[in-house]
């Protein structure tokens, strides 16, 4: 039975069907809740210098597609290769999101899951001016900011925007990242942070204290977005 259910979950329509549903639930969200931002003009501040590296949190990813507000705003995402990934990677195509294959991991498995190839194509999407969204934590350890996109920005010498959206209600499910699902009719939050530069000559230890301002900033930016809309970001469900 579990051989079956994995390979109904390969096949490709099946994977095109939940992404679509996905994409078209994630839509729906966004357009029931009323969003805020925070800093206001936070477009008006990081539009100046895009091309940017968007940095959020594993398990927070479902509504950032829609940071995408103008034809301007061009973006790719980084998704796994893992068959969630596929469902994913549908979503965020749907919503017009461009996507780019690999893992951040910069762990043992880094090559074998397409890390190198990954790191390669999203330092020539920023060169070609796409913003390039990815999440700062490698998998399993949540909260915990890797190396990865701090070496991204010392190789592509664009700045690293970090933050955090969040909605007033809300499903938090009990896994390693903490996935939380959005739901509708509510308010939510865009919350920015200040934006990390990585000088291209940094050190091993310039680029450990970029790495811990980055996982402190990130924190601060979910921690604020969960309290502006009311709700304290330790609650498990609406």
């Amino acid at each position: 039975m579990k051989r079956l259910l994995r390979n109904v979950l390969r096949s490709r329509w099946v994977q095109r069907a939940v992404g679509f549903l996905a994409a078209e639930f994630l839509r729906l969200v966004w357009l029931t809740n009323k969003f805020s931002f925070d800093p206001p003009g936070v477009y008006e501040l990081v539009e100046p210098q895009q091309p940017v590296i968007l940095a959020f949190w594993h398990g927070q990813h479902f509504m950032t597609p829609f940071i995408k507000t103008k034809e301007s705003h061009r973006g790719k995402v980084l998704i796994s290769r893992h068959r969630d990934g596929e469902f994913n990677a549908i979503a965020a195509e749907r919503l017009g999101i461009g996507t780019i294959r690999g893992s951040g991991d910069h762990g043992s498995a880094f090559h074998r899951k397409g890390g190198v190839s990954a790191f390669k194509e999203m330092v020539r999407a920023l060169a070609d001016g796409y913003n390039v969204a990815l999440t700062a934590d490698v998998p399993k350890r949540s909260r915990v900011a890797g190396l990865g996109i701090i070496m991204l920005a010392r190789e592509s010498g664009r700045p690293i925007m970090p933050f955090a959206m969040a909605t007033s209600r809300f499903i938090r499910l009990d896994n390693w990242d903490r996935t939380t699902i959005n739901l509708p009719f509510g308010r939510g939050v865009l919350m920015g942070n200040e934006p990390i530069l990585v000088p291209p000559d940094a050190d091993a230890e310039t680029m450990e204290n970029l790495r811990a301002q980055l996982e402190a900033h990130l924190n601060e930016a979910t921690r604020r977005a969960y309290a502006k809309v009311g709700r304290p970001e330790e609650a498990g469900h609406d």
